[in-house]
């Protein structure tokens, strides 16, 4: 079994790594990264920067203005005109989406995902829901799964009105243009692990779709590993005309909403409130993302969505999948969940697509592709990862499964200090399954990474004690 260095190496080098930050980190304009990258960043490799250049913004733009074209796409409207309601718009992602996957070689199937949801809170009438999915199957480790999301419903001031214009461009037209060009530029890859697109309906009226594909997956045993949801990413413009357009707010959780009182418990005695799989997802996004290559910064909020709101990832959340929420900067409250009207001072309310910024959506939709695209390519997240507690001793072992990945390269320790966010110290220690760091558990907080030949890095496992 490999040691590191010693302790008093590691704690000097720790104290010089937190001095050069507090000397040496300064602000950069957008749209560099604002801060000093953590030390598990990861560059965008070659293949990935080719990718991002094909996402194109006036095909956004045209995604966005077609769903706008079916008048409303409430979730209790029409399903059987071809030109108004949401079941025209279903016809027409379905035929979208089905359209990218010829180009796919038939690594890619599009299927509707269709249930009828009983009466319950905002569904009147039994209400057939349909979600459109296309999963693009991995070539080497298909069974782990990435999935990423907008809703196509949309609604105005009254939640149940389901006749009035509904455009629903920023919320969320916007949020499945990226999916939809996602799925187009993806389709005729190869991802290692397997990527599901899918344009959900029912969000307005309360999570339903999200819910139905959430606990399909679920029953299913599926090993999902990363939900996205892209919601109301339209604009990088706020209420008071302010703009900020190289900014996208990722929403991460950290309580896991899906916890156990034992699971409570154990993270009580370890402090794991801020190591839950969404908030290392968030951190990954963090590393691969805010770059020079989306043009864009990742800012991480600790929370599960905004202020007592939620959204389609919240489903994954409670089913114990990491996920994380997409949303512009600061949201015009004039141009969400409002009828379409000019009030007296000539204000135009409603969620028209002339409120909309397509090149800012455009890069939104490189920080998904960047995210989904390392994470498919690279290892998946370790399992099992522990921290062995049978004896008292100032070092920490560490341990976990190996991945079944055939191009695995070996894993790497991570550390930082408890009050520090993002991971400070990365430690190479081959391809084994058990490491042991000459630093107290009880200081820092650990985690283990896999590494691929080509250099690839996984999201950071969080160690669970184990007697």
């Amino acid at each position: 079994m490999r040691r590191s260095p010693t302790r008093r190496t590691v704690l000097t080098a720790t104290a010089v790594s937190a001095a050069a930050l507090t000397t040496t980190g300064t602000a950069e304009a957008a749209p560099a990264p604002a801060t000093r990258p953590p030390a598990t960043a990861q560059r965008p490799t070659r293949e990935l920067r080719t990718l991002l250049k094909e996402i194109d913004p006036a095909r956004i733009e045209a995604t966005v203005r077609k769903l706008v074209s079916f008048g409303t796409r409430h979730t209790l409207s029409v399903q059987d005109d071809p030109n108004r309601g949401i079941g025209a718009a279903r016809d027409w992602l379905l035929a979208e989406l089905s359209s990218y996957a010829t180009a796919s070689a038939g690594r890619m199937t599009v299927e509707l995902q269709s249930y009828v949801q009983q009466p319950a809170p905002r569904i009147p009438t039994p209400t057939k829901i349909t979600n459109i999915v296309a999963t693009l199957r991995g070539s080497v480790t298909p069974e782990r799964i990435y999935v990423v999301s907008g809703h196509y419903d949309s609604r105005v001031t009254d939640v149940m009105d389901a006749t009035s214009d509904a455009p629903g461009a920023d919320d969320d037209a916007s949020g499945v243009a990226v999916v939809l060009e996602l799925a187009r530029v993806m389709a005729r890859r190869r991802p290692a692990a397997t990527i599901v697109f899918a344009a959900v309906a029912g969000e307005e009226q309360g999570l339903y779709g999200a819910g139905h594909m959430a606990q399909t997956l679920k029953a299913a045993g599926a090993d999902v590993q990363a939900m996205f949801t892209n919601d109301i990413v339209g604009s990088a413009t706020a209420d008071d005309g302010a703009r900020d357009p190289y900014t996208i707010r990722l929403f991460a959780e950290g309580v896991p909403s899906s916890e156990t009182p034992e699971q409570a418990a154990l993270r009580r005695s370890v402090g794991g409130e801020n190591d839950s799989a969404t908030r290392q997802l968030a951190r990954f996004v963090r590393d691969v993302a805010d770059n020079d290559a989306t043009g864009m910064r990742v800012r991480v909020i600790y929370r599960r969505d905004r202020y007592l709101r939620g959204g389609d990832h919240i489903p994954f959340l409670e089913r114990g999948y990491p996920a994380a929420r997409f949303t512009e900067p600061a949201e015009d409250y004039a141009h969400q969940h409002q009828d379409v009207r000019v009030d007296d001072t000539g204000k135009q309310y409603g969620d028209l697509p002339e409120f909309c910024d397509f090149a800012y959506t455009a890069r939104v939709a490189k920080v998904n592709a960047a995210a989904l695209w390392t994470l498919a390519q690279a290892p998946g997240t370790p399992k099992s990862a522990r921290i062995i507690t049978s004896a008292l001793t100032n070092s920490t072992r560490l341990t976990w499964a190996r991945g079944a990945e055939p191009d695995l390269a070996g894993y790497e320790v991570v550390w930082r200090e408890t009050t520090a966010p993002e991971w400070t110290h990365v430690l190479p220690v081959g391809d084994v399954t058990t490491h042991e760091v000459d630093l107290s558990k009880d200081n820092v907080f650990f985690g283990v990474r896999a590494v691929d030949a080509t250099g690839l890095r996984s999201p950071v496992a969080f160690p669970a004690p184990q007697a």
